[in-house]
């Protein structure tokens, strides 16, 4: 498999885990690709000390002519800064990031490679730079022209798998839009993702209530009652799926562990638990884009740009999903 990194915001942490997952990633068939900033990689790879040998690439056809090797990065140069200031917010490193998500996921569309896994950004830098999206998400849901993607978090230790309902929404927002959605279209997206992602033939899915104990029968709201429980019900002959469940006594009780997805309806109703769990390990996936992306379920580490102090670990899971949902898939064309 072809992976292609994105470099992120230049003045936070993505190079440095960037370099260091590239000498830990194992040696085999597949091939590691940055498309960004060469200086920023260059910067970071000299001022911590780090054994990458960085190639850069004359265009995006030169991908196709390149094999593995170990400790070896291509670097696809898509715009390079005057100066590198690691830890500061900017305009230009704002800029940077996004051309780099772009240009991979140009890569992507076309062919030359065959999954995206990205370094964070930086909300406020990107909206420096005249950018109006929230994040990569729905950057690449504009690129590509989707509106149904979903935000899946992974952790490939323990196999915990977490979906959000609604994505980067004020609360204010959400029971209207649990309200609305397509719940059984939503529900069966995920199910076919587990089953051609994953390789879950017969997913196990827990859905979580949207109010606290999920409504208590309608006490303290209908949304379970009007739109959750009936979605479930009617899909339940076609796949595995129960709830709604009160969304405090099922992590309380470890019940995440009976089941192989647990949806959630909104933010931080699923990744407060999600983080406690899984902070170091845990893997942001987008599902229901036409390419593969992955990122680490992190963000941009301004206190730690430069230090070399960065903990590679989810990025470094991120790239390995990566390759493996790309295999999955390809198996399944």
């Amino acid at each position: 498999m072809r992976i292609v990194f994105s470099t992120g915001d230049i003045h936070g942490i993505g190079p440095e885990i960037i370099l260091k997952s590239v000498l830990a990633l194992p040696s085999g068939d597949d091939l590691y690709v940055a498309a960004g900033s060469f200086k920023a990689l260059e910067f970071y790879r000299d001022r911590l000390r780090l054994p990458v040998e960085l190639r850069q690439l004359d265009g995006p056809e030169a991908i196709a002519t390149i094999s593995p090797e170990p400790g070896v990065l291509h670097v696809l140069s898509v715009a390079e800064p005057e100066s590198i200031n690691p830890g500061t917010r900017s305009a230009r490193a704002g800029e940077i990031a996004m051309r780099s998500l772009a240009t991979a996921a140009t890569l992507c569309r076309d062919g030359l490679c065959d999954a995206l896994v990205t370094a964070p950004i930086h909300k406020e830098a990107i909206a420096l730079a005249g950018y109006r999206n929230t994040g990569h998400t729905d950057f690449l849901a504009d690129f590509f022209g989707v509106t149904s993607q979903i935000m899946l978090f992974v952790d490939p230790v323990s196999g915990l798998k977490v979906a959000l309902a609604t994505i980067h929404e004020p609360l204010s927002k959400v029971p209207e839009l649990v309200r609305t959605m397509d719940m059984d279209g939503f529900f069966t997206s995920l199910a076919g993702s587990m089953r051609r992602d994953f390789q879950l033939d017969s997913p196990r899915i827990a859905v979580l209530g949207l109010n606290p104990h999920a409504s208590d029968g309608g006490v303290m709201g209908d949304e379970e009652a009007t739109v959750i429980r009936p979605a479930i019900e009617r899909l339940a002959g076609a796949m595995r799926i129960e709830g709604p469940f009160p969304a405090d006594g099922f992590f309380g009780a470890k019940r995440y562990r009976d089941y192989d997805l647990i949806v959630a309806m909104y933010h931080d109703q699923g990744l407060l638990p999600f983080k406690v769990l899984a902070f170091d390990t845990g893997i942001n996936v987008t599902l229901g884009l036409p390419i593969v992306r992955t990122s680490p379920d992190h963000g941009t580490g301004f206190d730690q740009a430069g230090r070399g102090t960065a903990s590679e670990r989810s990025f470094l899971e991120a790239a390995k999903l990566a390759a493996t949902i790309a295999r999955n898939r390809k198996q399944t064309i």
